[in-house]
């Protein structure tokens, strides 16, 4: 049941917030609902640990069945395995920490909470889902939101950019469709067809249908997973989303597209993957190289960040497509990973906005000296990305790297140490946006009388530095639970 309750209290959190009779009331049953909300993953994370420390090897934990729709074989089957696990966790650290990086909206809160919420719930069912069919329909109910989200409380060119990310993700959604119908009708489990994944693993799809779904299903996933060149959404996302949206955006929208690919496309068609592997491998080191490059071209520190974003994600995809268990862990680690720190980036982001209201860097300067909390709050979220060892972005980059260098075939290794180069090019921009950023001296007058950190701006930043610190100093007991799942999914 515990996992129904993770569907429940977001759902129910939605409804109460939508009757709030005030702004206060609306804030105060957000927290309230998404704390009971990550109270609940860390109990999940709990008897998860408790159980396979008692020896219990079963793939999927926790699973439960409710006929939903017989005629097509569509039922409500849940559980977890370590990946969806940690998923959730990143999921519900990172609502929790944007409706406190949202405690000063005002305009149609209700509405605001309220949608800001159900996304989440989408994300929830995404990954405890384990038919096919519902996990599509939380994909949607995750990606739906997006559109009001940003074209009502966004900024800048707010309406197109909600139409050009709902519009591009909405065509991935119909390939995702193609892709699984396909899956769907080759499949044979006693004589019916299937859209369970666990009755699906024990499949042998021939491989003429694999080289056919497997690319529509790569691509349908990889692009809400920002895949090259299908990420031009993200950065006009990014840009235009408010904070809240943008931490939930990057840090945990588009990990569907990494945990899809990895456990639907290559889960479900192994053979095909291994075929067609080094096609996408190259599309995703032009994301990691393309994303890196493209933040040394921008001013706006959001547009830095999404670029960014894509350069991290294109990293999770490239990994998992190495098809060996240890790059794979990288990828979720990846994952968690980015989701915590690229949150902690765009809440400091909009934290900044709020008082300088400018996002171009040569415009700021000398923040240290004014706003020493949030400052080095980004310091700390640089320093993570870059991969500064203690933080979690070097474990993950460093179980990537090595992961990938660990397959024996040369064209992998040459692209793998293409990709190695964007961690210098990651240094340099991170290094030049603090420096101009917080060090030197205070560009405008107004600058010195800025407002400090508010309870709840400490609040969210401090929570998601400790999960960056927590990780990158203890990541064994993460690195195992999902070391523990990937067997399932790549033997």
């Amino acid at each position: 049941m515990i996992l129904i309750a993770l569907i429940v209290i977001p759902a129910l959190t939605a409804l109460a917030v939508m009757f709030a009779r005030n702004a206060r009331q609306a804030k105060n049953f957000s927290a309230v609902g998404m704390s009971n909300q990550l109270i609940t993953s860390f109990y999940l994370l709990f008897i998860f640990l408790k159980e396979r420390a008692a020896g219990n090897t079963e793939a999927i934990l926790f699973g439960n069945r409710f006929e939903w729709y017989p005629a097509l074989n569509i039922n409500f089957d849940i559980g977890v395995d370590g990946i969806s696990v940690a998923m959730i966790l990143l999921t519900s650290i990172v609502i929790f920490t944007g409706i406190f990086a949202s405690w000063e909206v005002k305009d149609q809160y209700r509405e605001f909470f309220a949608s800001l919420i159900i996304l989440a719930t989408g994300v929830f069912g995404f990954f405890i889902s384990l038919d096919l069919f519902v996990m599509f329909l939380f994909f949607e109910l995750a990606v739906i939101p997006m559109y009001l989200l940003i074209g009502i409380w966004g900024s800048g060119k707010k309406e197109y950019s909600a139409m050009k990310l709902t519009l591009m993700l909405m065509a991935g959604s119909a390939l995702l469709v193609v892709g699984i119908l396909g899956i769907y009708f080759h499949s044979d489990v006693n004589g019916v067809h299937s859209f369970n994944i666990l009755e699906l693993t024990q499949q042998q799809f021939p491989i003429e249908m694999q080289r056919i779904f497997f690319p529509i299903t790569f691509i349908g996933f990889g692009v809400i997973g920002a895949l090259f060149p299908f990420h031009t959404w993200s950065p006009d996302g990014h840009s235009s989303a408010p904070t809240a949206v943008s931490m939930l955006h990057a840090g945990v929208l588009m990990k569907l597209g990494g945990y899809g690919c990895l456990k639907v496309a290559i889960g479900l068609m192994p053979e095909a993957a291994h075929e067609l592997a080094w096609i996408f491998l190259i599309l995703t080191s032009i994301s990691v190289i393309y994303g890196a490059l493209g933040v040394i071209a921008q001013s706006d520190l959001k547009y830095i960040n999404a670029y960014s974003s894509v350069s991290h994600c294109g990293l999770v995809l490239f990994a998992v497509l190495m098809l060996n268990e240890t790059a794979a862990n990288g990828a979720v680690l990846q994952m968690i990973s980015h989701g915590l720190m690229t949150a902690l980036f765009f809440a400091l982001i909009g934290m900044l906005y709020s008082r300088t209201h400018t996002r171009i860097v040569h415009e700021m300067g000398g923040l240290m000296k004014v706003l020493p909390f949030l400052s080095v709050c980004y310091v700390i979220a640089g320093l993570a990305s870059l991969g500064l060892p203690g933080l979690s972005g070097f474990v993950a980059e460093m179980t990537i790297f090595v992961g990938a260098f660990q397959h024996p075939d040369m064209f992998h290794r040459v692209i793998t140490i293409m990709a190695i180069s964007s961690i210098v090019v990651t240094a340099v921009y991170i290094l030049r946006v603090v420096g101009s950023l917080l060090m030197g001296p205070i560009k405008k007058e107004a600058y010195q009388h800025l407002e400090p950190a508010k309870w709840h701006e400490k609040l969210a930043t401090v929570t998601l530095i400790v999960a960056i610190v927590i990780i990158g100093i203890a990541p064994l007991w993460l690195s195992d639970m999902i070391m523990g799942s990937l067997g399932a999914i790549l033997d």
